[in-house]
């Protein structure tokens, strides 16, 4: 990893934005995001316990898909439709896979619900980590196809091979490094994985 860029990154993005993520113009698109609603939301829809009601887990599913401002607005319907299409063993795999990734196995829920987006041409990395991205932000982290590239190349990650097809090993990989990275920089840039990789984003395109 290029310390020296990420450290010049954080410069840039300082100078540009003094006060960081405080800056009035950040705070209006930090308001459009959402995160605290939707870190909140997914808590409260997905904890342990709600589980044993699988048809409200499918709702809440969509619902928190459809408010993402993460998620394309492309992907958004078409995950709606393909979801309440799912026939009744589809939707307790789906179930049991968002269990297991949240609360149990993590790459065995990763695989089951990537078996269900796959059989509706939706495997899609944004489908997948999504959740994590929400239910854990501290942890987890959202795989944006664009930014994700650009940040393996500007920061010269070593070991980390994107490839469009979503894939656990490489999920664990790049959560690790970005876990580790994002100790680097000012706190304030990392109020969640989600924000840190904002940041990430912003400051490559300056």
């Amino acid at each position: 990893m290029n310390l020296n860029t990420l450290k010049l990154l954080e410069a840039k993005f300082m100078r540009f934005y003094p006060g960081g993520f405080a800056h009035p113009e950040l705070e209006k698109i930090g308001k459009k995001h959402k995160m605290p609603q939707m870190i909140a939301f997914a808590k409260e829809s997905f904890a342990k316990e709600c589980f044993s009601n699988g048809a409200q887990i499918i709702e809440r599913m969509i619902q928190m898909v459809s408010k993402s401002s993460m998620v394309s607005v492309f992907e958004k319907p078409r995950f709606r439709d393909y979801i309440r299409s799912l026939s009744d063993d589809q939707r307790t795999v789906l179930v049991k896979g968002l269990d297991e990734l949240l609360h149990g196995s993590e790459e065995t829920g990763f695989n089951m619900i990537l078996d269900v987006l796959d059989d509706g041409k939706l495997a899609k990395w944004t489908l997948i980590s999504v959740w994590q991205a929400y239910y854990m932000p501290q942890k987890g982290v959202f795989i944006k196809p664009t930014t994700v590239k650009n940040i393996i190349q500007t920061l010269e990650l070593d070991g980390l091979q994107y490839d469009s097809r979503p894939d656990y090993a490489f999920y664990k990989k790049y959560r690790a490094v970005i876990n580790k990275i994002k100790k680097e920089v000012d706190p304030s840039f990392s109020s969640s994985n989600a924000a840190f990789s904002g940041f990430l984003m912003m400051a490559m395109e300056m």
